[in-house]
């Protein structure tokens, strides 16, 4: 699967859906000035091409509760592998909002809610005591600036399309 040059058009399509994402698809044509064809084509061509994976209800955990964010950063012993302690932080540990792999200091580094410090406490701990987990360590977000920061690059890039 290829890249693709997203335009003006798909950057309008994917904001509209982002701030409506229940909006039919022929009141988007309306709205976007184009047949409806064209917007399910669109859509379609956005989701073969991987730059629309799903077109949801963004779910904020703060809304129910769960409005401290922390980040953890997991080492792992390492003849267990990457796979199965990932695989085993996302069965058992539903607060694990993010989940990369990376370089540097550690191995896994993952973004946490919870409801306040206790709360966190035990999050931290259950993920430690996960097989294959040798060591955590965690730090704080005082504040959410931004999170999930795509929609300013979407228009870089359509608008950087000839």
């Amino acid at each position: 699967m290829g890249a693709m040059q997203p335009d003006d058009l798909d950057a309008r399509l994917i904001q509209l859906l982002t701030d409506e994402p229940q909006l039919p698809v022929l009141e988007c044509a309306r709205r976007l000035g184009v047949a409806r064809g064209t917007v399910t084509s669109r859509l379609a061509r956005l989701h073969a091409k991987g730059v629309v994976s799903a077109i949801v209800p963004q779910v904020d955990p703060a809304g129910f509760g769960y409005d401290l964010v922390a980040f953890c950063f997991v080492d792992i012993i390492q003849n267990v592998g990457h796979g199965p302690v990932t695989e085993a932080i996302l069965a058992a540990i539903p607060e694990v909002t993010d989940l990369y792999t990376v370089t540097g200091d550690h191995d896994l580094h993952l973004r946490v809610v919870a409801r306040n410090g206790q709360d966190l406490q035990d999050v931290l701990d259950r993920i430690s005591q996960l097989a294959g987990v040798a060591r955590t360590s965690s730090s704080l977000a005082l504040r959410t600036h931004i999170q999930g920061r795509t929609l300013p690059l979407l228009h870089a890039v359509a608008d950087s399309t000839p």
